[in-house]
C-alpha cells in the first residue's frame, strides 16, 4: 500500500511545487506588514494571479479564485484581525481545497448490481492501459473486489495484449482476446462474462486517439450505452497542462464524466491541470498515478494537497504512511535492543531499511508545517537517503562478527571493507563514529531512563562536547 502512497505524494509535491514556492513568498510578505490595508490585499492578490497563470490554471478557474478570495478577505475581520497575514492565508487555503474538488478524497462509485461497469476514457499517450491495470489491482488488493480486466482497443496493435500482461502482474482475470470483433462487442462479452463467473468489477479499457475527434467519442457512446458504466473515469497526463483541460472539458461534453485520474503526476508540470479540472468538467479528481509500477497510484485528498502548496503540512498523511509503512514488529524489536544498549551494526542496517521505505528525506521534510523554507535554504544540497544506502553498502561488506562487534574493526579491515563496498576508509570512518555515537547516545538513555530523560533533556543523551551536561547524570549545562 505505501508505495502507491509514496510516488503519489511525491509525484504532487513536484507537480506543485513552483506555485508553493510563489504563494509562500506572498504571504511571507503579508506577513510582515502586521496590519493589512485592502490595497495590501489587492496587491498580494495580484501576486497570487499570476503566480496561478505562470502554473498553467485556466483563466476562468484564476479569476474566480481570486474573486473569492478577495470578496473575502477584504473584509473588516481580516483587515483588523491580530495576524491579518495568516488569516488570508486561511482564507486562500479553503479557497484552494475548493478548487481542488472540496474537503475529503471520492472514492470510486461500485455502487451498483454486479458486475460494476468502470469505463477508461482519454487518450491515446495518456496511461490509460496502465492504469485500467492500476486500478485492477487497487481493487482487488485493498477492497478484495473480483476485477475482471477487458481491452476495447482494437485500434492500437497489442494493446489486448499489454492489458493481458498488466492484468497477469496484478493478479486479475482478462478477457481471452477474439479477433475480428468491434469494441462494442468486446464490451458486450466482457459483461456477460461478468455476470455468468461473479465478477464483481468489469474494467473496460477504451482505444484512444491521438487527438479528439468524432470517432472515438462515437465509440465510447456506444460503448457506454450497452454497458451503462457506474463510472466513466477520464484519464489524463497533468504533463499536458492546459490540454489535458482541453481534452476533459471535450470529453465531458461529449460522453460524460464522472471522475478523473491524473497520470504522470511525478513529471514538471506545473500544476494547472489540477486546480482547473473539478471547476472545468465538475468531475473530482479521484485517482493519481506516477510511473509505472501498477502499485503507484492514490485517492486524491484535494485538503492535503492545499497544505502542501500552502507549505502547512500534511500530518494526517504523514501518520498514514508511517502506520502503512513500518513493520511494527521489527520497530518493536530495534526499540527494546536500543533501549537496552544492545544496538550492534545489524540493528542498524535495519533501521536504515526502515527509514528508506518512507522515501526521500526531502518528501519527508516537506510533510512538516513550517519546513518549507529549510528545504528551500538547502537547495539542491543531498536530501534523498543516498548516504543510508552507502551505509547499507558499508554493513554488508562486513563480516558477521564485525557488524556484531565494531569495535574490532581497524585499519586492515577498514581498508577491505572500503574496498568491498565501492567506498572510502573515509566513509567507513565516518560510519563507525556515526554508529559509536548512537550508541553511546542509546547507553546513556538506559542509564537516565525516560524520568531521567524528562528531567534533564535531551542534552543529556549528547556526548561531551555536543552541548551534553555530564553524562552521569546532574543538571544539563545551560
Amino acid at each position: 500500500m505505501f508505495a502507491q502512497w509514496r510516488v503519489s505524494f511525491w509525484g504532487i509535491t513536484l507537480l506543485f511545487e513552483a506555485l508553493s514556492g510563489r504563494l509562500s513568498g506572498v504571504f511571507d510578505g503579508l506577513a510582515k506588514r502586521g496590519a493589512l490595508s485592502e490595497a495590501d490585499v489587492m496587491e498580494a492578490m495580484r501576486e497570487v494571479r499570476l503566480a496561478m497563470l505562470d502554473a498553467d490554471v485556466a483563466l476562468p478557474v484564476v479569476k474566480d479564485f481570486v474573486n473569492k478570495v478577495k470578496e473575502r478577505a477584504v473584509g473588516a475581520e481580516v483587515l483588523e484581525s491580530i495576524s491579518p497575514g495568516q488569516a488570508v492565508a486561511k482564507i486562500v487555503n479553503d479557497a484552494l481545497i475548493d478548487a481542488l474538488g472540496g474537503a475529503g478524497a471520492v472514492p470510486l462509485n461500485l455502487n451498483a448490481v454486479p458486475p460494476v461497469p468502470v469505463l477508461m476514457v482519454g487518450l491515446q499517450g495518456s496511461g490509460k492501459t496502465t492504469t485500467s491495470g492500476k486500478i485492477a489491482l487497487r481493487l482487488s488488493t485493498r477492497e478484495r473486489k473480483k476485477v475482471l480486466l477487458a481491452s476495447l482497443d482494437t485500434q492500437r496493435p497489442a494493446a489486448q495484449l499489454q492489458l493481458a500482461q498488466l492484468a497477469e502482474q496484478a493478479h486479475v482475470a482478462s478477457l481471452p482476446i477474439v479477433a475480428g470483433q468491434t469494441p462494442v462487442e468486446i464490451a458486450q462479452r466482457a459483461m456477460d462474462v461478468g455476470r455468468r463467473e461473479g465478477y464483481d468489477v468489469v474494467v473496460l479499457d477504451t482505444a484512444g486517439r491521438l487527438s479528439i475527434d468524432e470517432a472515438l467519442m462515437e465509440e465510447v457512446r456506444q460503448v457506454r450505452a450497452v454497458t451503462q458504466p457506474a463510472e466513466t473515469l477520464l484519464v489524463v497526463d497533468a504533463m499536458t497542462g492546459q490540454d489535458a483541460v482541453n481534452t476533459a472539458k471535450a470529453f465531458n461534453d461529449a460522453v460524460g464524466v464522472t471522475g478523473v485520474v491524473m497520470t504522470r503526476m511525478d513529471g514538471d508540470a506545473r500544476g494547472g491541470a489540477a486546480l482547473s479540472m473539478k471547476a472545468i468538467t465538475g468531475a473530482p479528481i479521484k485517482l493519481t498515478g506516477s510511473g509505472e509500477k501498477l502499485d503507484a497510484l492514490e485517492e486524491f485528498h484535494p485538503e492535503r494537497v492545499a497544505g502542501r502548496i500552502l507549505g502547512l503540512g500534511d500530518i494526517a498523511g504523514l501518520v498514514e504512511k508511517a502506520a502503512d509503512t513500518l513493520d511494527h514488529a521489527e520497530g518493536e524489536r530495534l526499540a527494546k535492543k536500543m533501549m537496552a544498549g544492545k544496538f550492534d551494526l545489524d540493528d542498524y542496517a535495519s533501521q536504515i531499511k526502515q527509514i528508506s521505505k518512507l522515501g526521500s528525506i526531502s518528501g519527508i521534510v516537506g510533510m512538516l508545517p513550517g519546513m518549507g523554507k529549510i528545504k528551500e535554504a538547502l537547495g539542491d544540497k543531498d536530501l534523498d537517503t543516498s548516504v543510508l544506502k552507502t551505509h547499507l553498502a558499508i554493513i554488508s561488506s562486513m563480516t558477521k562478527g564485525e557488524r556484531k562487534t565494531p569495535a574490532v574493526i581497524k585499519a586492515s579491515r577498514k581498508k577491505r571493507i572500503a574496498a568491498g563496498s565501492g567506498t572510502s576508509v573515509q566513509e567507513v570512518n565516518k560510519l563507525l563514529k556515526q554508529f559509536d555515537m548512537m550508541s553511546s547516545m542509546m547507553k546513556r538513555f538506559n542509564k537516565l531512563g525516560m524520568k531521567g530523560l524528562m528531567r534533564q533533556g535531551m542534552s543529556a543523551l549528547m556526548p561531551k562536547g555536543m552541548g551534553g551536561g555530564p553524562p552521569g547524570g546532574g543538571r544539563p549545562f545551560r
